[in-house]
């Protein structure tokens, strides 16, 4: 849900800046951290990276000065936390900020803000929060990815309803309006990446169950019960 250069006012896009950036900073330290103590991990960055990049480039119109899309951060929270997520969301922005006329610079704190950081916290907890009650980990990830992606829109909503409050009801009436047309596209997209994530992790679970248990995705126990599924 990217925002369009020069589409919130002042000060919005300053609030939303300087909220995005300690957030960023703490990713970029647990990342630098995370290289170099563990290699290994490397071509899995490089495939979350790649994925939020694909899926938030597949823009659909939406509402005036956005658009929706999946985002694909729910894979990065799920792997790696939400604050390397927020890393690779920021890296992903500005690329295509610069580069793909998708979003904006005087934009990009706050398409940060909800694309980086609240998705991937909403996803990050949901996964954790479904684990801990020993659902299978399929439908963890799929819920994660899709409340990630679905919370995206909601916080994109609100700073869209903030920026612009309506002449009757105010921001309120603003984001119930925004929320409401973003639905129409985003609900269906969420519920597809939900599905596509979760295929992904069954694969890297397959094929790197070693890794997802180093980064603590899996306990040992879960990572069994999988592969005896598998036959």
């Amino acid at each position: 849900m990217h925002i369009m250069e020069g589409f919130l006012p002042h000060p919005w896009w300053e609030i939303w800046f300087a909220l995005s950036a300690p957030a960023v900073a703490y990713g970029l330290w647990r990342m630098n951290a995370l290289v170099k103590e563990r290699r290994e991990t490397l071509p899995l960055l490089a495939v979350a990276g790649a994925f939020i990049f694909v899926l938030s480039s597949l823009k659909l119109p939406s509402v005036t000065g956005s658009c929706s899309h999946p985002t694909g951060t729910g894979m990065a929270a799920i792997f790696f936390g939400p604050w390397i997520a927020s890393v690779m969301a920021t890296i992903v922005l500005l690329y295509q900020a610069i580069f793909l006329a998708h979003g904006g610079l005087t934009t990009l704190g706050a398409n940060v803000f909800s694309m980086g950081i609240a998705g991937p916290i909403i996803g990050y907890a949901a996964y954790k929060g479904v684990m801990r009650l020993g659902i299978n980990p399929y439908i963890a990830v799929f819920l994660a990815a899709s409340l990630a992606d679905i919370s995206t829109y909601l916080v994109t909503s609100l700073q869209l309803a903030l920026a612009i409050p309506a002449a009757v009801g105010g921001s309120f009436a603003s984001f119930r309006a925004f929320a409401a047309i973003f639905a129409l596209t985003q609900v269906p997209l969420a519920i597809v990446e939900g599905v596509v994530t979760a295929l992904i992790f069954k694969y890297i679970a397959e094929l790197r169950g070693d890794v997802l248990l180093e980064l603590n995705v899996l306990s040992k126990g879960a990572l069994n019960k999988l592969m005896e599924a598998r036959g």
